[in-house]
């Protein structure tokens, strides 16, 4: 049951992000802003999300896991409507600002719970409960579209949403775990003394998951451009490359956790960098849509487990003897991966203005290929970690 609870709340925070995206044409109507002034606002949420990622870890580590994500989901519940019925880009701006910290502190501490039940349970489940992420954004996007086919406005789509959402939250709060705060604990892993800006498995974590971040912004953002301006496809048909991408990666999670029981992290982690590197490339020097809807399909199915393996991992890195502990190292990592979602994308536009969307995105492949070395190396510092862990319980 903590499971499935986890699962709803890694779908309420998809959901969100995929109610409220795909609305960005009537808010920008709204509000009477042109590109320009609406991508900045656009950019207060990701600022949101960065601030509060970093921050989130002390949070769940003193108030506990279920504490953080009610309060968290609560406060989305509150801003979601406030985006809705923003009136100019500044009060747009601040409300998406709300709305990317509330979220940030929200993916932290669902991903810390999720880090929990894994534990509990003994084997790899974290890419079930991003899984549980991807097709609450699928369903969140759909009910956008609704809505908008419906001509409601924002405010009240947004209004619906959250409160849908906070009655499916509501069903499951009360089996989500509940982490005790630090006092309450046994803090004796010799990893944890070290800064965690001293501990070369963590930046190795970080590393996989922001070229996960990279990549997978690079697809959302630019890869209906890339088939658009380079290939001649319309604009109905290249949207259809990041569906067919999402959806990959979707599928591809549910049977992540599989796959990294039988596997192991390190060898799933490189064959999905070579899926993904090698899919990324291929859709941009093919010149052919065929290849390139097919390039996104393999590049959404290699991305699938990065980024959720790279969190348990991290968690797994500050584990200590009394099965608490990770709260710091996985948000450490998610800070680190938010800035790839943040500054990926205007890199990679930056790079198509001097060269091509096409050169760009082999960029993006050999950014995404980076994982598979970082996974390797991560594997060995957190076994490392492991094994120092052990000497030291078995000292005491």
């Amino acid at each position: 049951m903590r499971r499935f609870a986890v699962i709803m709340v890694f779908a309420f925070n998809g959901a969100t992000l995929g109610s409220w995206a795909p609305r960005t044409p009537a808010l920008s109507e709204q509000i009477g802003a042109g590109p320009g002034p609406l991508g900045l606002a656009l950019l207060a949420a990701s600022v949101g999300m960065l601030i509060a990622a970093g921050l989130s870890g002390r949070i769940v580590e003193r108030a506990g896991a279920r504490a953080v994500i009610v309060a968290s989901a609560l406060a989305v519940c509150l801003v979601l409507p406030l985006v809705g019925s923003a009136q100019s880009v500044l009060w747009l701006a601040v409300a998406l600002f709300g709305l990317g910290a509330s979220a940030g502190v929200l993916d932290v501490s669902m991903n810390i719970a999720g880090v929990a039940v894994e534990r509990a349970e003994g084997k790899p489940i974290m890419p079930l409960f991003h899984a549980g992420f991807s097709f609450g954004a699928l369903a969140g996007s759909g009910g956008a579209a609704l809505a908008a086919s419906a001509g409601w406005s924002p405010l009240r789509h947004f209004t619906v949403a959250v409160v849908v959402g906070a009655v499916m939250l509501a069903t499951v709060v009360r089996v989500l775990p509940g982490i005790a705060p630090r006092s309450e604990r046994a803090s004796d892993s010799p990893a944890a003394a070290t800064p965690l800006a001293r501990r070369p498995a963590l930046w190795l974590l970080a590393a996989i998951a922001l070229c996960s971040a990279i990549a997978e912004g690079a697809s959302s953002d630019w890869s209906a451009l890339l088939l658009v301006n380079e290939q001649g496809v319309s604009e109905g048909a290249a949207a259809l490359a990041y569906a067919g991408f999402s959806l990959a990666m979707a599928f591809a999670r549910l049977a992540g956790s599989w796959t990294q029981a039988r596997f192991g992290s390190a060898k799933v982690l490189v064959a999905g960098a070579a899926c993904a590197g090698t899919g990324l490339v291929a859709a941009a020097v093919a010149g052919m849509p065929a290849i390139s809807y097919a390039g996104f399909l393999l590049a959404g199915a290699g991305l699938a487990a990065c980024f959720p393996i790279a969190l348990g991992l991290a968690g797994e890195a500050g584990k200590r003897s009394d099965d608490s502990g990770g709260e710091r190292e996985v948000a450490f990592v998610t800070a680190i991966a938010y800035t790839g979602f943040l500054a990926g994308p205007p890199v990679i536009g930056g790079i198509a203005q001097l060269t091509s969307l096409s050169v760009s995105f082999v960029v993006v492949g050999l950014v995404a290929a980076v994982i598979a070395p970082a996974s390797v190396a991560a594997s060995r510092f957190v076994a490392k970690e492991r094994a120092t862990r052990a000497s030291a319980h078995a000292v005491r």
